[in-house]
């Protein structure tokens, strides 16, 4: 079993955001709150006027028969209080794929099965406040709750609202498809672990001073994607309203497979038969009685086994939760959720795509690795689209590597500060299927909808985490201020447009657009004329880090940062990306996404 990398590794991107200590509090103040259930003792960080309860259980343990099973209510408790001032045990984690460096933080971990619990921040005497309910990234196979520390961008926003952080089961534990899953389990078991803790809110917040009727749903990568699948659920037409507004910060959408389709089916079989449970009358009774250290190497060796940055286990179509492709449902705009703020990076290609391109060769072969199922006649419409000047430009290492301005030319097809030419090439591609495309297409999808990119260098997959969570570094307080407004604003008012002082951070250096009413211009997206806000930033001092050979960046800290912003032509953005993500969802179902 492989273990997480180091600290200057990428785990930056979709983990969490630990990489600098938290800043210190003073916890001094117990309280308690009964949830009817059981009764939690948490802590008041005095500083900040926030209480903090940190796991408390809002399922039942899924272990035994409760593997791969519907999440179930939690037992009642009530002959102690539990003490909730700690983080919960982490998931059972299931690394990438071999192919990809541990450098960048994938690997695997051991876990704790029973891991469905959910931390709570609510402002000292909260009082009918707003929610935002986040679902961490990692791939549906990796990461936690532990070290997402919602405080300051709490504080920045008046402690205007209450955050609820959750965790769910990943790799096998939570997605593991196939028949007899199907017919004797529970498919999605991890969406449904959301959509249940989703329902606890409903329950229970209102014990923390919350009001259920205003969750604003929120996630990065994978948690964006879980975001999106929470909208889709049940066709969009789920009996009971868990929330109103969603954040779909880098919707991660790669592949979507029929739950008996070849691809789940031979995940099942290379998880059953790593647990020596391959050939037993009832398979799946057989993983329900394995030991829990044998099922998280067997969820692991299954994963391990695909391509570079893949992972083997994530939703799938399974009839009634999930019903059909996001691309077809998100066209037909059958949704849960009023408003989205959905969001790119500049460099989403950056470290999920292999970073070792140099020819056109290479190109293809990742061409043929990626879509197996595209015909000769796709594969070169796809060459087509991401398309530039010398097709067949192998890389110069002595090319320039420097960030794009999105507006002009070169593009992201061929250029940034990661990579050039061949290389860059299969950045971006992965870069717009996988998280750029998913995002146009989600703000098209709802009824009121506005687009950002996080452009602030090095702004690879993952890096906004640094400008939303607590006791970060990077990337200049005037950068996380304006950031974290947007999504304050968007969480208790509707509407991420922030003031132009806030934009502006107390820097008169800052650029920013200038609207109305002492405002930001910040035009509501529009699928006919889309125009998205690029969130950047210039100055400050850098500090140079070589994770691997093929993977140098630099960061960007106070002080002298200063924040770039303006408004751009989402369709025409880095050479036509609106172009290419309409080729994308004319194509997906043969991805198929």
């Amino acid at each position: 079993m492989r273990f997480l990398g180091s600290a200057v590794a990428l785990f930056l991107a979709v983990a969490v955001v630990g990489a600098y200590p938290a800043i210190s509090t003073r916890e001094t103040v117990t309280l308690t709150v009964d949830l009817g259930y059981e009764v939690y003792q948490g802590v008041r960080d005095t500083n900040n006027s926030i209480d903090v309860f940190k796991g408390i259980r809002y399922a039942a343990p899924p272990l035994g028969n409760l593997r791969f099973a519907a999440p179930q209510l939690p037992a009642t408790n009530r002959s102690s209080v539990q003490i909730a001032t700690s983080n919960p045990p982490i998931c059972p984690q299931t690394g990438a794929s071999k192919e990809t460096p541990e450098e960048y933080g994938f690997g695997s971990a051991p876990g704790n099965e029973d891991c469905l619990y959910l931390n709570v921040y609510a402002p000292v005497n909260a009082s009918n406040l707003p929610v935002f309910f986040w679902i961490h990234g990692g791939g549906y196979s990796l990461f936690s709750a532990s070290g997402l520390d919602p405080t300051e961008i709490m504080t920045t926003n008046d402690n205007g609202f209450i955050s609820v952080i959750i965790q769910y089961r990943l790799g096998a534990f939570g997605f593991l498809a196939g028949d007899d899953v199907k017919e004797k389990g529970t498919l999605n078991a991890g969406l449904l672990d959301m959509n249940f803790a989703l329902q606890w809110v409903q329950r229970n917040i209102k014990s923390f001073g919350g009001d259920p009727s205003r969750v604003t749903l929120a996630g990065e990568s994978a948690g964006a994607g879980a975001v999106m699948y929470q909208a889709m659920a049940y066709g969009g037409a789920q009996n009971q309203s868990l929330f109103t507004n969603i954040i779909a910060a880098s919707p991660w959408v790669p592949y979507q497979h029929a739950y008996d389709d070849p691809v789940p089916s031979t995940a099942y079989k290379d998880f059953a038969s790593a647990a020596g449970c391959l050939g037993y009358t009832d398979t799946l009774q057989c993983l329900r009685d394995a030991d829990t250290s044998i099922l998280q190497n067997a969820s692991v060796q299954a994963s391990e086994a695909g391509p570079f940055g893949t992972f083997a286990f994530g939703p799938v179509t399974d009839g009634k939760f999930v019903q059909q492709l996001p691309s077809e449902q998100l066209v037909s705009k059958n949704l849960t959720g009023k408003r989205i703020l959905s969001a790119n990076l500049a460099n989403e290609g950056i470290p999920l795509s292999p970073p070792y391109t140099k020819t056109l060769e290479d190109f293809r072969a990742y061409i043929n690795t990626t879509f197996p199922t595209f015909s000769p006649s796709d594969k070169a419409a796809l060459e087509d689209q991401y398309s530039f000047d010398g097709d067949d430009l192998d890389v110069d290492p002595s090319s320039p590597l420097f960030q794009t301005d999105g507006t002009s030319l070169p593009s992201a097809i061929n250029q940034s500060a990661f990579g050039t030419g061949q290389q860059q090439r299969v950045f971006n591609l992965f870069a717009e299927y996988a998280f750029d495309c998913p995002s146009y297409w989600l703000a098209s999808a709802f009824p009121q909808a506005w687009k950002y990119q996080y452009s602030g260098p090095p702004s690879y997959h993952g890096y906004d985490l640094q400008a939303l969570w607590s006791g970060t570094k990077s990337p200049g307080q005037s950068f996380k201020h304006a950031y974290r407004k947007i999504w304050g604003n968007f969480i208790i008012h509707d509407d991420p447009t922030i003031t132009v002082a806030d934009a502006r951070a107390g820097n008169g250096l800052a650029v920013v657009p200038v609207g109305g009413e002492g405002k930001i211009e910040w035009p509501v997206w529009n699928r006919e004329s889309p125009r998205l806000l690029s969130l950047n930033s210039t100055g400050g001092y850098h500090t140079f880090l070589n994770v691997t050979d093929y993977l140098k960046y630099y960061i960007y800290r106070d002080p002298g940062v200063v924040n770039q912003i303006k408004v751009a032509d989402a369709y025409e953005w880095e050479g036509g990306r609106g172009r290419r993500c309409d080729w994308w969802l004319e194509n997906a179902a043969k991805v198929p996404y």
